[in-house]
């Protein structure tokens, strides 16, 4: 039944495409979640890397770009975190599911608006689960990495696929984004990759980790 309503949410959903970002808030609208990478086997294996990764390197503070419903958030023990997200519902949700939670905070952004939130956001570790492959447009993608880096103090862990390959989903582009890492941004060291060879994909997806320099 649950197969059943996704495909239904997908032919609504894909007509009316017309940018990413439009994209994710009428899946939300609709009823959808962020996906199966953010639920199941998939979910867990993420919690599992994380709340290791935060406890050995003694991370205080996260920002995650690109938050999503929250499931995944909820599977991790994080000291002090910030969730941005496109779509205005998803913050809505993770406002309401986490609004006891003082550790836990909530920002809508734009990711074409121009805004550099490194001006003004800092963390040390930045995040980006399951979202490298959606930005489809080349300046939301490029926007994106600046502030994914741009906010970062320490590290910043991306979990995506890394090839270049475009699918028939309007919403899904798979880039080879570390060569864009490597060339805009010298000062950051790619220091670790872990492969989920478990994780319901078209293309194989990895935590990749950075570090400053």
């Amino acid at each position: 039944m649950a197969r059943f309503a996704h495909l239904i949410r997908q032919a609504l959903l894909l007509p009316f495409f017309g940018s990413s970002r439009q994209y994710w808030e009428r899946r939300y609208s609709l009823g959808g979640d962020s996906g199966v990478g953010s639920y199941g086997q998939e979910a867990a294996y993420k919690a599992e890397v994380l709340n290791a990764f935060v406890r050995d390197k003694q991370i205080e503070s996260v920002i995650e770009l690109g938050c999503g419903d929250g499931h995944v958030l909820s599977l991790v023990d994080y000291p002090r975190y910030l969730g941005l997200d496109v779509s205005r519902l998803a913050i809505e949700r993770c406002g309401q599911q986490f609004g006891d939670d003082t550790s836990k905070s909530f920002l809508w952004y734009g990711p074409t608006n121009g805004t550099d939130l490194g001006d003004f956001l800092q963390a040390d570790l930045t995040l980006s689960l399951d979202v490298m492959f959606h930005l489809v447009e080349d300046d939301v993608y490029d926007n994106y990495l600046r502030n994914l880096f741009g906010t970062s103090r320490r590290y910043v862990i991306v979990y995506s696929s890394d090839e270049e390959a475009f699918t028939k989903l309007p919403h899904v582009r798979h880039r080879k984004f570390t060569t864009s890492v490597q060339q805009r941004f010298p000062n950051f060291n790619l220091i670790d990759t872990r492969t989920n060879s478990k994780a319901d994909a078209q293309a194989a997806k990895s935590f990749f980790v950075f570090e400053r320099k």
